[in-house]
């Protein structure tokens, strides 16, 4: 049996984007597991510092505006906040500082805390230049999945085992969304980043036809005017179907977890489905679902590849041996 480490306080960096933010929550609840009276704090990227805040486990989250701030570098504005950012930081002496992203920036931003730093050695991390800031380094191999990277990450680096399958460990706040029908829904996630990672509006048309006649509405969330007129071209063509309004991401996680089911392509909100325990099913259309599909303990299925995108057939199919009764 391993020695636990004198630990109190664990500063995790892990910036972006919203899928890999998702995907560090397992290894936060070993972690949490494995030392329940440490103090564990997040370095994040400010769009997305909702996401740390829905583990329990998590006490304090420190967002940064590394992707505003490079806009406007020379601004007296970001010098200012970039301060601030640094005492923030330094506000806590930490026991282990665990940069669980592997960029040069991630490092970087590592090296500027109190407290050793620890992550991926050379052949297991994204960029191998990272590794030459890290105190502790670690080998984990890159042809798991992300989210076993992220465990075994931080077992090796806080000398613990884990064991069992995934725990997202959310604590998904009981929001009261006024819009939302009494009647079943079911939320289709259209937006990627990506347009080769769409699937065709034709086919999110005929998926959502299948529902209504079952008696289950379709929701289209967006994030973007580009997104939100697919969603409304698409709710057109489907009567009693709903545009969501605009969704901070705690309201998108509420409103994820109360859904029959959750259908969407390769996207961070589809990772968010999955971690809220919902049934959900994942589109791929130009990327492999190997390393960075969906998981979960509970109903979750990739379908698709890279240049292979699945048949409406074949994911109506998964969706009805998936959603909620």
């Amino acid at each position: 049996m391993k020695s636990k480490l004198p630990i109190r306080n664990i500063l995790i960096v892990r910036m972006s984007s919203m899928g890999d933010v998702i995907h560090q929550w397992p290894a936060v609840t070993d972690l949490a597991r494995a030392y329940p009276d440490a103090a564990i704090d997040w370095v994040v990227e400010e769009g997305f510092a909702e996401l740390p805040r829905l583990h329990p486990a998590v006490r304090r989250v420190i967002p940064v505006a590394l992707r505003r701030w490079r806009k406007s570098l020379l601004a007296d504005q970001t010098h200012q906040q970039w301060a601030q950012f640094k005492t923030d930081l330094r506000a806590c002496r930490y026991d282990l500082v665990l940069d669980a992203q592997g960029l040069i920036k991630s490092a970087a931003i590592a090296k500027c805390t109190c407290g050793p730093v620890a992550g991926f050695d050379r052949h297991s991390i994204r960029e191998p230049l990272a590794s030459l800031a890290y105190d502790r380094k670690y080998a984990v191999s890159k042809s798991l999945h992300a989210i076993e990277r992220n465990r075994r990450l931080s077992a090796s680096a806080l000398n613990y085992q884990f064991e069992g399958g995934i725990d997202y460990g959310l604590k998904v706040p009981d929001l009261a969304l006024p819009w939302l029908p009494e009647t079943p829904y079911a939320v289709c996630l259209t937006a990627t980043s990506r347009a080769d990672k769409e699937w065709s509006e034709a086919n999110w048309i005929v998926l959502g036809q299948k529902m209504l006649a079952l008696g289950v509405r379709p929701i289209f969330p967006w994030g973007s005017p580009n997104e939100r007129a697919r969603a409304e071209r698409l709710a057109a063509a489907l009567p009693a179907a709903i545009v969501a309004p605009k969704l901070s991401l705690t309201e998108a996680a509420a409103l994820l977890a109360q859904a029959r089911i959750v259908v969407g392509v390769d996207t961070g909100l589809v990772h968010l489905a999955a971690a809220v325990a919902v049934p959900t099913v994942a589109i791929f259309c130009a990327s492999d679902p190997e390393l960075t599909g969906i998981r979960a303990s509970g109903y979750a299925v990739n379908l698709g590849q890279r240049g292979a995108a699945p048949s409406v057939d074949t994911v109506w199919s998964a969706v009805q041996a998936g959603w909620r009764e």
